[in-house]
């Protein structure tokens, strides 16, 4: 599991993506969170709007991310 540092205290699951560099743009990620190709916290998560926390984890394409 990868670990990646953020340096607030929520982010946005497009943003973390974006952070991540999991994906190029905004709508690159809007497209998988849309077509169910992510889960936090073992969910599918749809709302790309969704906050996100230190110790939350994220599945995108096979590999977990842990935010720290």
């Amino acid at each position: 599991m990868e670990e990646i540092k953020i340096n607030t205290d929520i982010i946005k699951l497009d943003s973390f993506l974006k952070w991540a560099n999991l994906v190029q743009q905004g709508s690159e990620a809007k497209f998988f969170i849309k077509s169910g190709d992510i889960k936090v916290n073992n969910e599918v998560e749809l709302r790309r709007g969704k906050k996100l926390k230190k110790g939350d984890i994220i599945e995108f394409k096979g590999k977990n991310y842990k935010i720290v």
